[in-house]
């Protein structure tokens, strides 16, 4: 999406970010030899080519970034308070990113076929056309009978969904076919009751989920793998400027570590400092220079 941001009053600063967009860029950031592509629609417009443009900067593939004939990216505007907490305001009921499901041909499915992962988050699939849905679906049993991981974070945010019902049954799906569920406590909270991260860990419990990592903010992290679960403390970070984008940070992050073969105790703690490197830049993106310097201390 287009992202806009007050940098001084009266003067926005444009960007480019949305959830799985910028957990594809931390991903690449922290394991640049990792094949990462988006998979979205763009349209014809000045805004998409330079959209475009930015994934191919970041290293990110965009073989399957696809271009609707009419339609143009969705937008919104992010405000933080003096805690860093933040609020937005979407422009996005006829973007291209809609009509994706119509692009992924058997063609682009073998394609993602040959991948080791596909990410898709709560947001993407209230973005989703409802009628699509279904065929979406379909799509992943698709890509899973492949052996792809399916990776599903809830990512609740509910003015995007008709009401609760709809975003329940769309959730129950996802965490049906989903390998490996990245909740956060706060996804659930509203939805489902839960009120900690291991009532997290018992929900997930009902469906056959392989590995759960559940995000508590600041307080902990709690990972469940074939059953065996484990909590990892963390530390807070004080300088905090812009929360956004903490969780897509910390799972990009961890799935590269996955993938990448680390273990669950060095995947979280490199996780855990991408997203407190994150929070300490305004926006959705850290500057490289500043990502790649905190995270090397961390290598180091």
């Amino acid at each position: 999406m287009v992202e806009l941001r007050a940098s001084t009053p009266g003067i926005m600063h444009q960007s480019f970010a949305g959830d799985v967009y910028n957990s594809a860029v931390y991903l690449k950031r922290c394991f640049n030899a990792i094949d990462t592509s988006m998979v979205t629609a763009v349209g014809k417009d000045t805004l998409s080519s330079a959209m475009v443009a930015q994934f191919e900067d970041e290293g990110l593939n965009t073989d399957l970034v696809f271009v609707h004939p009419t339609k143009s990216p969705g937008m919104y505007l992010i405000e933080t308070d003096d805690e860093g907490e933040r609020s937005f305001t979407y422009w996005r009921s006829d973007a291209a990113a809609r009509k994706v499901v119509d692009f992924l041909s058997d063609e682009v499915l073998a394609a993602l076929g040959k991948g080791d992962m596909f990410f898709v988050s709560g947001i993407s699939l209230a973005v989703i056309e409802p009628e699509s849905r279904d065929v979406f679906w379909a799509r992943l049993e698709t890509l899973k009978a492949k052996g792809v991981v399916v990776v599903f974070d809830p990512n609740y945010r509910p003015r995007l969904w008709k009401d609760e019902s709809e975003a329940k049954e769309t959730f129950e799906k996802a965490f049906h076919y989903c390998d490996l569920a990245m909740p956060g406590v706060e996804d659930l909270e509203v939805l489902y009751g839960v009120s900690d991260a291991q009532g997290v860990i018992e929900f997930c419990n009902r469906f056959s989920i392989n590995e759960v990592v559940v995000k508590n903010g600041p307080a902990s992290v709690i990972t469940s793998l074939n059953s065996s679960v484990e909590s990892h403390t963390i530390t807070p970070v004080k300088n905090v400027v812009d929360t956004t984008s903490a969780g897509d940070a910390f799972n990009g992050a961890y799935l590269g570590s996955r993938l990448s073969g680390m273990s669950i105790d060095e995947t979280v703690r490199l996780a855990a400092h991408a997203a407190g490197t994150v929070i300490q830049h305004p926006g959705a993106i850290a500057p490289k220079v500043a990502f790649s310097e905190a995270m090397a201390d961390i290598a180091g």
